[in-house]
């Protein structure tokens, strides 16, 4: 009996994990080369493992396609006065896999897309009392209408979640031109370079 209630609790708890498949049939269909296209803006806050906001932020993102490779810019602005940024280097593949590499991401992040979701995993390198701390980070993607989408995305440390992350993407203008913030990021980069 003493074996019967941890095997039938770990059978819920695989029962009830979640696969990016599930959402297969979902619509409208998430394409990564279609909403991060042109210009678009972020809102989302960051709760610490006990549920609690600790920051709160906004971002200006905006992306370039060739083919099925993607450049998405990201310049964050967080209510502690910190400004950080991202130049993602996306790629879609044939299977609705994706793969992507940034500055602070540690390796490189895969994941899958299905219906209106995207799930991927990746190692980041976030500031932390004046040195960096790696993180793994859960990252669902939900496309909500074609031109909103809603994000929830866990990071952990040791395999324990340490915060949470809700943001909402808004696509702005599809037709806009990435340099204006693409130059913005390249000055961020420069400044953030040891003298």
């Amino acid at each position: 009996m003493r074996l019967a209630a941890p095997l039938f609790i770990a059978l819920l708890l695989l029962g009830c994990s979640r696969s990016v498949l599930d959402y297969q049939a979902e619509q409208p269909e998430l394409r990564l080369d279609q909403f991060f296209t042109g210009t678009g803006r972020a809102y989302g806050v960051l709760q610490d493992w006990r549920g609690r906001q600790s920051l709160r932020f906004h971002a200006d993102l905006c992306g370039v396609w060739q083919q099925n490779q993607g450049d998405l810019y990201e310049v964050f602005y967080f209510s502690d006065g910190r400004v950080d940024y991202r130049h993602w280097q996306l790629q879609l593949h044939a299977d609705g896999r994706v793969t992507g590499q940034a500055h602070d991401v540690l390796g490189e992040a895969s994941g899958q897309l299905a219906g209106n979701a995207l799930y991927w995993e990746y190692r980041l390198a976030i500031p932390y009392r004046g040195d960096s701390l790696a993180v793994s980070v859960k990252d669902w993607m939900y496309l909500v209408t074609p031109e909103q989408i809603i994000n929830r995305t866990s990071l952990h440390k040791f395999g324990l979640k340490v915060a949470d992350l809700t943001m909402s993407l808004q696509q702005v203008d599809t037709s806009a031109d990435c340099t204006p913030l693409r130059l913005q990021l390249e000055q961020l980069a420069a400044d953030a370079e040891p003298a």
